[in-house]
Formats: C-alpha cells, sequence, structure tokens
C-alpha cells in the first residue's frame, strides 16, 4: 500500500518512525457531466473572474476572504514557518479506555507501519503495550495543512490511527429528540427485546453493498446493449406504523423465517402459534387389572377391572338371598362380582376354555336351584291342599 505521510510517533522520548497508509476505500462509483445533445462530457475550467482567463495550476495560490470580501494571501512559506511541532510527529499525549471516546468523534482511519528495521523493536513496545494496558492512546498530528486529533488503538498486529474531530465540532443534539412525553408500555419493549434477540448477531465480512452491485449490472448491460428489467418496488407504507405492537410481531416473525426459523420451530419452543389448533395425542389405554376372588360355591372366578359386567337377575328364592348376604360378609374388603351372563373381557380370552367351563357350571346350578324351589313350591302347594281337604270333611 502506498504511504500518504511519513513522519514518527512521539512517545516520550522514544521516537518511532512510520508511514501512514490509508486503511479504508472508496468504492462508490462515479459519474460523469456529459452534454445530452451530443454526450460531449462537460469540464470545469479554472479561469480567473478579472481578466475571464484560464489559468494553470502553478499560478494559483491561498488566500483566506475576510467578512468584507477583503483576500488575504496566504503561502506555503508562511504555513511553513508557524510553530507547529506536529508537523511531522505524531504525538501521543494520554492513554484512556476506549469507552472514554465518543463515537460521534471518529474520523478517517489510517495504519502505522514500521518505516525501517530500527523501528521494528519500538513499534512493537507500543504495540504491546496498549494490548496489556487495554486502552488507547490519545495523539496530534498534522495532515494536510491543519493539526488534528487521533486516537491510536491495536488492531491484530498492526497500530491503527482513527482521526478524530475535536470536541468543539460535534454538534449538541438540539431540537432532534421527539416533542412531548411518549410513554413506552412493558409489552412493547419485551417484543422489542424479542425482535433484537431474534435478530442477533452478523458476521460483518457478509455484509456488502446491495445498490452498488445493482449499479454495476446496469452498466454492464448497458455496454452490452441489454435492457434490464426494472426490480419490483418495496413499498413498505412509508414508514407509516398503525400498530406498534402488529409491527413489531411482524417484524419478529419475519425475521425468524429469514433464518430459518418457521412456525413449527416457534410450537417446539413452547408456544402455540396465533390462531392455530393445539395438538391432540391420544390418550393411551392402560391394561386392566386382573384380580381372582372365590365364590360361595368355592369356584375361582378371575375379573377385570375397568370392564363392564351385564346386569344379572337374580332368581327370588330363599337360597339365593342367602347366597347373596354370604356373599357380602365374605366380600367385606372387595366386593366380587359375579361373571354371570354376557361378560366379555381380555382375561376371559386368555382363561380360554376355563372361562367356558365356569359359565357351564355356574348356568347348571341356576337351573338346579331354579327346579329345587319350583319342585319344593310344588309340595308346598299340595300338602295345603289336602289339609283343606280334610278340614272340610
Amino acid at each position: 500500500m502506498r504511504s500518504i505521510w511519513n513522519g514518527a510517533i512521539s512517545f516520550g522520548l522514544v521516537s518511532i518512525p512510520i508511514k501512514l497508509v490509508n486503511a479504508t476505500e472508496n468504492h462508490s462509483i462515479s459519474f460523469r457531466q456529459v452534454h445530452l445533445a451530443d454526450g460531449g462530457r462537460i469540464r470545469y475550467r479554472k479561469v480567473c473572474e478579472l481578466d475571464e482567463e484560464e489559468v494553470s495550476a502553478a499560478e494559483i495560490g491561498k488566500a483566506y476572504e475576510d467578512a468584507d470580501g477583503t483576500m488575504i494571501p496566504i503561502t506555503d512559506e508562511d504555513l511553513a514557518q508557524l510553530p507547529l511541532p506536529t508537523a511531522k510527529t505524531i504525538e501521543i499525549v494520554a492513554f484512556v479506555p476506549a469507552d472514554q471516546i465518543d463515537p460521534l468523534q471518529m474520523d478517517a482511519a489510517y495504519y502505522l507501519s514500521a518505516n525501517g528495521v530500527p523501528a521494528a523493536k519500538p513499534y512493537t513496545l507500543l504495540r504491546e503495550a496498549l494490548k496489556r494496558s487495554n486502552k488507547v492512546a490519545l495523539a496530534k498530528y498534522a495532515l494536510r495543512g491543519r493539526e488534528r486529533l487521533g486516537m491510536l488503538r491495536v488492531v491484530d498486529d498492526v497500530i491503527a490511527m482513527h482521526g478524530l474531530l475535536w470536541p468543539d465540532e460535534i454538534r449538541a443534539p438540539e431540537g432532534v429528540a421527539p416533542d412531548g412525553d411518549v410513554t413506552v408500555r412493558d409489552a412493547e419493549l419485551d417484543l422489542a427485546d424479542a425482535l433484537m434477540d431474534t435478530l442477533g448477531e452478523v458476521d460483518m465480512d457478509s455484509l456488502h453493498d446491495d445498490y452498488r452491485e445493482a449499479v454495476e449490472e446496469l452498466i454492464a448491460a448497458k455496454a452490452s446493449g441489454e435492457t434490464l428489467r426494472p426490480a419490483a418496488s418495496d413499498d413498505s407504507g412509508g414508514g407509516k406504523v398503525i400498530d406498534l405492537i402488529a409491527a413489531l410481531e411482524n417484524s419478529v416473525r419475519a425475521a425468524k423465517e429469514s433464518r430459518g426459523e418457521g412456525e413449527g420451530a416457534e410450537s417446539a419452543e413452547g408456544g402455540e402459534d396465533e390462531g392455530g389448533m393445539a395438538d391432540v395425542h391420544p390418550i393411551q389405554r392402560t391394561s386392566a387389572k386382573k384380580t381372582t376372588h372365590r365364590t360361595p360355591t368355592g369356584k375361582t372366578v378371575t375379573r377385570s377391572s375397568g370392564s363392564t359386567t351385564a346386569k344379572k337377575s337374580a332368581p327370588k328364592s330363599t337360597g339365593a338371598k342367602k347366597s347373596t348376604s354370604t356373599a357380602k360378609k365374605a366380600g367385606e374388603k372387595s366386593t366380587p362380582r359375579k361373571t354371570t351372563g354376557k361378560t366379555s373381557t381380555p382375561t376371559a380370552k386368555k382363561t380360554g376354555a376355563k372361562k367356558t367351563t365356569t359359565k357351564k357350571t355356574t348356568a347348571k346350578k341356576q337351573t338346579s336351584a331354579s327346579s329345587s324351589s319350583s319342585s319344593s313350591g310344588g309340595t308346598t302347594r299340595k300338602t295345603s291342599a289336602s289339609s283343606r281337604k280334610r278340614a272340610s270333611a
């Protein structure tokens, strides 16, 4: 890189010869003024307003215009005789924390390169001292005919210098803030914080000038005789915000979509989408608990909890009532249910033939109980009839 200034850094009694190199470059596309009629280039010529003749650069000097319009000539020799200690020296005046520098003062940036082998040692010393102290150096230097303020800091393994504006060159922000009292709600601040968190950080190397690329494409198309179609304009409403909350919510949603976080990712984080439906999950049925009981007749019956038992009509007989009362006494802690009639449980499928045998045995006992009850009833009727005949005789 070509140096634009040669001098030295004054670090106490240490002098470090350096070269000043531009740290930035301008990539903006420049245009020429042309005559629309024939395309001829428009040039500016330096003409003296008194004799209206064009003058060369060698005939042009400097002058200061007084308030009444009087021109006071100033020559380069006059400026060179001024007591300016920073004419060829970057004089360090203090070391301060970096947060004491107002970013509004930042101006052009330069790299400081060690000028020659003897400058390598003191250059490295100053660089390492700045690194270890976590401070920046404030310095004065003269460039392009005026004294300036600068800030020295370390960038990688190089000392960089930022030109600073003098404090009296920073204007106070009077009349810039919004008029009147504006109240911001906590909900709006929360959405603003969510938008900031969603946007997050960015790789500075990934940022580029889209407009400059579009201009380059336009120039290339014009040079080749092609015609570019105008891009669709993104009309966002001219900055008119109707609902601040809605605008913030839409901004958060758009930022998530641009980073590959769709509505599914938002739901996975635990939040339901606005206006969406909740997910429905089927309830898993638990397996029925199997319980084994003994009936008053001594038979073993397996029952499944949670299953539906059909209603049974018990025969109206003395024996049936006794069996029911005995069953209640025997099952004070757990009341077993008879598995007669139509009972369908998963246990019935497992027991298979045993269940069928139990049903048949129960049915036979019910049949025998019914027959015995009916026979005993018939005998009682015959006895009462014969007693009536005897009494009438």
